[in-house]
């Protein structure tokens, strides 16, 4: 009987020691894994060094943009480009043209519309 209570004191022990090497393994995956608090150390200890890493990072991606593209135009195409922009101006010429000449026609005919209206309503009135 003695045997028995002496392993069973050893199996309890064991398992005590068990429980406090996994309570300590997981302090440690939970302190590992622990980003933000990590990043909030290293800001503290390398202040410098962070702040001219952001640094460059937002002058790379601000100067990223700034390079030049290389655009191929067959001079085909640029031909037809030229064509069609002097058909456009052509056609908005000849529309401001006939726009400036139909303007007078068209103030006149609103001008008589409104007046008109106007002073059939008021000898309606005093009528």
């Amino acid at each position: 009987m003695a045997e028995k209570s002496e392993s069973i004191d050893d199996l309890k022990a064991e398992i005590a020691d068990s429980r406090e090497g996994v309570a300590r393994e997981l302090r440690g995956l939970r302190y590992e894994l622990d980003f933000p608090a990590k990043f909030h150390r290293s800001f503290r200890k390398q202040t410098g060094s962070w702040i001219s890493a952001a640094a460059a990072v937002g002058a790379l991606i601000a100067l990223a943009p700034m390079r030049k593209k290389k655009v191929y135009v067959d001079a085909r195409t640029r031909r037809k480009a030229n064509k069609k922009l002097f058909e456009t101006g052509f056609a908005l010429a000849a529309l401001k043209m006939v726009a400036s000449m139909a303007r007078p026609v068209v103030v006149g005919f609103v001008k008589n519309r409104l007046f008109a209206s106007d002073t059939r309503s008021r000898g309606n009135r005093e009528g």
